[in-house]
């Protein structure tokens, strides 16, 4: 009897879990989230109401990542003046325990040697991209003056090409 109980409590828990997936996969442009900088501030979906943004997914560890570092600089250049705020978001662990450790001062010397200007965020346990259903690196996402994704996340672009005016379309309907 105890032993039928619990089964049922677990598939229960497991039910509630998928049907949360569910949802989240279906509607992931309303998925709140919070984002701690290297500098240890703290990005919030609500602290970024208001503003047309881009959070540009990476990983120090790939071999696109300086091209895609140039371009969402460029893209920061070009856009910052037009109300639009970029982001780079490591996915890399911050515990040191991991194969994919990345400290914070190993992420400000990897966006300083490329001259990176923008704030880099940390989804240490990809719990963001995920619940922004970003399922490759790198990928962008654009988010709206509400908050809500535009278009679904962006993977495939060409690093070497001008992020800039591969996002333009995207980003002009936006202002």
């Amino acid at each position: 009897m105890v032993r039928k109980s619990r089964r049922k409590r677990v598939l229960a828990g497991f039910m509630t879990l998928l049907a949360t997936s569910v949802v989240l996969a279906q509607n992931p442009a309303r998925a709140d989230f919070s984002l701690r900088s290297i500098d240890g501030q703290t990005v919030t979906a609500d602290s970024l109401r208001g503003e047309i943004v881009v959070l540009a997914f990476g990983a120090s560890w790939l071999p696109l990542s300086k091209a895609q570092l140039q371009g969402v600089r460029k893209l920061a250049d070009e856009y910052s003046n037009r109300g639009v705020v970029v982001y780079w978001v490591s996915t890399e662990s911050d515990d040191s325990k991991s194969k994919n450790f990345a400290s914070d001062e190993q992420l400000r010397s990897f966006s300083s040697k490329y001259g990176l200007k923008v704030t880099v965020l940390r989804d240490p346990d990809g719990v963001v991209s995920k619940k922004f259903g970003v399922d490759q690196l790198p990928s962008i996402v654009i988010l709206d003056k509400q908050g809500n994704m535009v278009d679904g996340p962006i993977g495939g672009l060409d690093p070497s090409g001008n992020l800039a005016a591969q996002l333009a379309s995207r980003l002009d309907k936006l202002l």
